[in-house]
């Protein structure tokens, strides 16, 4: 682990969260994730991720992705996920695999009393590196609500578009267009100088 601090501890700061560059730690949710195989590393044809949810952890919405791969491999625990519609839950165990395909709906989240692990491996690579490490990045720097989600609306734009994420449940024309104009505002404003910092 980067820190021996509990992820409650305010004291966290956003060099604090970058000691090791691999592992990087969500001082407002409690998760950590640790970069197995970077984009650059992989010339953006992948991007692997280990991740430790606490108990209790909220992980993701459900959603699903235009273009992107994904897989879920659990190391270690109970991994709950909601898969292909709306009430579809499965729970993922120690050596449970799961592909999802684009457009595939999926969340997941951690019910247990336990901290789970598990494989997150994400083809093509994208831009997700950089939405998890702002997200992550942001949350160090005290810049999120309680959820963890970012509180600066054109800071929240930037790096949902690099998701390549759906949130279901609301029309997704409607999510493309507000996205699209929160985007163009940001990159008049030089907004995305405030997230270049999680990047490096």
């Amino acid at each position: 682990m980067t820190t021996s601090k509990s992820y409650k501890d305010s004291s966290f700061s956003h060099d604090d969260l970058f000691l090791s560059k691999q592992i990087i730690i969500n001082p407002v949710t409690g998760d950590r994730m640790t970069i197995l195989c970077s984009t650059a590393d992989s010339n953006g044809e992948y991007f692997q991720v280990q991740f430790d949810l606490p108990p209790g952890a909220k992980g993701s919405p459900l959603h699903y992705h235009g273009y992107m791969h994904e897989t879920f491999e659990v190391l270690r625990g109970s991994l709950n996920m909601e898969l292909c519609e709306k009430g579809n839950i499965k729970t993922l165990r120690t050596g449970d695999k799961v592909y999802v395909y684009p457009g595939m709906y999926h969340s997941f989240w951690n019910e247990s009393n336990d901290w789970v692990t598990f494989i997150s491996e994400i083809r093509p690579a994208g831009n997700f590196e950089q939405f998890l490490k702002a997200w992550y990045g942001l949350a160090g720097d005290g810049k999120v609500n309680k959820d963890g989600v970012p509180t600066n609306l054109l800071q929240l734009a930037l790096i949902v578009q690099k998701s390549d994420t759906i949130v279901v449940g609301q029309p997704p024309f409607l999510q493309k267009i507000i996205l699209n104009i929160l985007t163009k505002i940001a990159r008049i404003l030089k907004v995305e100088r405030t997230l270049v910092k999680y990047w490096r």
